[in-house]
């Protein structure tokens, strides 16, 4: 590969590995909660509690899951 196009596809990786991490699944649940969150406000709706709520809930839910898997 050339030079920028490498730089390119290195930049996309450490992307995505920083974002999605080692579970797809808790990146889905934090896309989701925003585009949840997004659609409530444009009906007039808060909609603040909703990121944190399914962030708490899903880290809960993959440290139960992480934990069951190791017993």
């Amino acid at each position: 590969m050339t030079p920028p196009l490498s730089w390119i596809v290195a930049f996309a990786r450490f992307w995505y590995r920083f974002l999605v991490g080692d579970d797809w699944r808790l990146a889905a649940a934090v896309v989701l909660a925003l585009a949840a969150s997004a659609v409530l406000v444009a009906h007039c709706i808060s909609a603040y509690w909703l990121v944190p709520a399914v962030v708490i809930v899903s880290i809960a839910y993959h440290l139960h899951r992480v934990g069951a898997a190791r017993r």
